[in-house]
């Protein structure tokens, strides 16, 4: 009997961590993408008028990572996170730049998450927003999608299309449309990978009732917070879902926005405001929440001052996928599957944020323009000071030469190149 116990207990082991090793082996993805909500629009950041008790639930469930970067304008940020790539790069440079009729990246041109992915066997799902981006969310990979059938207008809706039908709904909540399509897609996909890209039309303007607002209450500001709030228990919905269907430990889920707060609608964190809002190059332009939850692999509870860029998604999911990146392609992004595995990785040493002719680079501390400007960061997302170099410290100097030789390094103002970096003309021809 003696000799059978440690035989005994290794099979014991064996079935305690059957469970957790199919989970960290091939992850399902969930990524939730609001809209226009910046990092003080969600209570576990600091906001101060807004309570997010589903999205704050989720940040203690596991990571939240305290400076991500997108691009300041939704257009940018999407290229920016299907691609992997930089603005100059891929030619998503401004809401209107990244269409197929304009200079910006195309679907046959550009490798995305969802094609990356689809070789790696996952089923890959879009609902919701896609209207700067021009084709389709199936040109870019997604098997299955459901979005806005028109150009404007995100709430209440009479119709939308879905895989390539326009789908007649008189008096819709669109809201209501695209969670239901995430819920199916969950449910009839739940025996096999999945990468769902669900890309919410919180909390953007016009700001309109919800289905839970107070009868009778006018449209307008005094809607915001019922968006927020519906958005939150929208998001919360969607994890009970995973939990429902015996998904949840199986399914990295992603939170963030895709830039900063609107104008108008900006407010205080721990009694602050944040420097600038969507639109503009200023800390509250492009910083964004980012949340990721994958429960017994991703830390419960955990506060990340790492950098993280929206060109980070491809290479995170390709790696945690054993999905194969696209060869000859140069992808801006840094992987983060160690760090949302526990590990300190290798975290990236800046973002790069562009919108039209305008960028910087962000490092810890400091922040250099396209014009060689500097600013002390110490105080963000609050203040950007700008540094003379006639009062450069030591540090700042040290700052100045270094950011300077990134810029130089990526040459924006080259202009659009090819994946080989070759330049490219205004229509994104050689």
């Amino acid at each position: 009997m003696k000799s059978l116990l440690p035989a005994l207990l290794l099979v014991a082991l064996c079935v305690l961590l059957a469970p957790l090793k199919a989970a960290e082996s091939k992850p399902n993805i969930l990524f939730i993408l609001a809209d226009d909500l910046g990092i003080d629009g969600v209570s576990c950041y600091g906001a101060d008028t807004h309570k997010t008790p589903n999205i704050d639930k989720l940040a203690a469930s596991g990571t939240r990572f305290e400076t991500c970067y997108a691009a300041p304008l939704c257009g940018p940020s999407r290229c920016l996170l299907m691609t992997g790539r930089y603005a100059f790069r891929a030619g998503g440079l401004t809401n209107g730049s990244w269409r197929a009729n304009g200079p910006g990246a195309r679907s046959a041109n550009e490798w995305s998450i969802a094609k990356v992915l689809k070789q790696a066997g996952y089923a890959t799902g879009q609902a919701g927003k896609w209207r700067q981006v021009g084709e389709t969310p199936h040109d870019w990979g997604f098997d299955e999608y459901c979005t806005d059938p028109t150009a404007t207008g995100y709430y209440w809706k009479d119709s939308y299309e879905k895989n390539g039908r326009i789908i007649s709904a008189p008096g819709s909540y669109n809201p209501d449309v695209i969670q239901a399509v995430t819920i199916d897609f969950l449910t009839h996909h739940k025996d096999e990978p999945f990468f769902f890209y669900y890309a919410m039309h919180f909390v953007h303007k016009p700001t309109l009732h919800t289905p839970d607002s107070s009868p009778g209450m006018k449209d307008g500001p005094q809607c915001y917070d019922d968006n927020i709030n519906y958005m939150d228990k929208q998001v919360g919905e969607i994890v009970a879902t995973l939990e429902k269907l015996g998904l949840r430990e199986k399914t990295l889920v992603l939170f963030s926005g895709d830039n900063g707060t609107a104008r108008g609608y900006p407010s205080p964190i721990h009694g602050r405001m944040i420097n600038g809002f969507k639109g503009s190059m200023l800390e509250g332009g492009s910083r964004v929440p980012y949340i990721a939850s994958w429960p017994g692999v991703t830390p419960a509870g955990k506060v990340s001052k790492d950098i993280v860029s929206f060109a980070d998604q491809l290479p995170t999911f390709a790696e945690l996928c054993g999905a194969k990146l696209p060869q000859g392609v140069k992808i801006d992004g840094v992987s983060l599957a160690a760090q949302l595995r526990g590990a300190a990785g290798k975290p990236r040493e800046y973002a790069y944020v562009q919108l039209g002719a305008h960028w910087y680079v962000r490092e810890p501390g400091w922040k250099m323009n396209e014009t060689g400007g500097l600013f002390d960061m110490s105080d963000a997302p609050f203040v950007e000071k700008p540094v003379a170099a006639t009062d450069d410290t030591e540090a700042s100097k040290a700052a100045r030469t270094r950011l300077a030789a990134v810029l130089k390094g990526l040459s924006p103002s080259a202009g659009k190149q090819d994946a080989k970096g070759e330049k490219m003309n205004e229509v994104g021809e050689k």
